[in-house]
């Protein structure tokens, strides 16, 4: 290889400096620290902030505005505009209606199982580990009989990262760690439902997912996760139709004459 041909590579791989204020800006946006209809600093003042000219936050402006996120208005500035990423955020506030676990899990499906899928073939060996890590990390929290809701998060969303498409991570984020219902923490939470053995079988499941993206195997990890969440709206199904036999049972009580 060429010293020119190694320098194009090398430059290839290396992010260019807008690229880093996109991800920066819309991290923010995404996370609400910019909200809906706020304006974004000045140019000059982002200059200063980031330690780049004014042509790259220009450049990333202009992205992020392709991508529907701000827009700039002559002679007052950048806006940020509502974004999808909004819509996610009822899905955090507290809800203890089992429909509204079910409906989480039925879109983590259709985001989780291809990301499984692209983090087997994509996954580098410090991605491979942080999915281990986090795996690992549920194991320990298991046996310290403490909250896990958090490494199980981390689990997912380390598999996310792994797809090295940032928007899969994005939409994990929109919905936030309160969409794990085997917490203490969660709307959802159960304390008949949510015992050792319980959390047992979910890291079963977690191990069949780590293991196939482990071992590159796409397809097995996408039916992996798809077992995995499929499982998890089973339980909540039966949760509801436990809450449906309970009704029953009290309403036959109160009807029956008392002697």
């Amino acid at each position: 290889m060429t010293s020119d041909t190694q320098s194009e590579s090398r430059n290839e791989r290396k992010p260019k400096l807008s690229e880093r204020i996109i991800s920066g800006l819309r991290e923010q946006i995404l996370n609400g620290a910019f909200a809906p209809g706020q304006k974004l600093p000045t140019e000059g003042q982002m200059t200063e902030t980031y330690g780049v000219s004014r042509t790259v936050i220009r450049e990333a402006i202009t992205s992020l505005a392709a991508d529907g996120l701000v827009e700039s208005r002559q002679g007052a500035g950048v806006f940020v505009l509502d974004h999808p990423a909004h819509a996610f955020s009822a899905l955090k506030r507290e809800n203890k209606k089992v429909s509204q676990a079910i409906n989480v899990l039925e879109v983590r499906m259709g985001i989780e199982i291809e990301s499984a899928g692209l983090a087997a073939v994509r996954r580098n060996a410090g991605q491979e580990a942080r999915i281990q890590e986090a795996f690992f990390e549920f194991e320990r929290m298991l046996n310290l009989g403490q909250p896990t809701g958090k490494a199980d998060f981390a689990f997912h969303l380390e598999i996310a990262s792994a797809t090295n498409n940032p928007f899969y991570v994005e939409i994990l984020e929109a919905l936030g760690d309160r969409t794990i219902p085997c917490d203490v923490t969660s709307p959802w939470y159960s304390p008949e439902v949510l015992t050792f053995d319980y959390l047992t079988g979910l890291q079963r499941e977690h191990l069949l997912i780590l293991n196939a993206i482990s071992a590159g195997d796409a397809e097995a990890a996408r039916e992996a996760m798809r077992a995995h969440l499929s499982a998890a709206q089973d339980r909540y199904r039966k949760r509801m139709i436990g809450q449906q036999a309970d009704y029953l049972v009290e309403r036959r009580q109160a009807l029956t004459p008392k002697t």
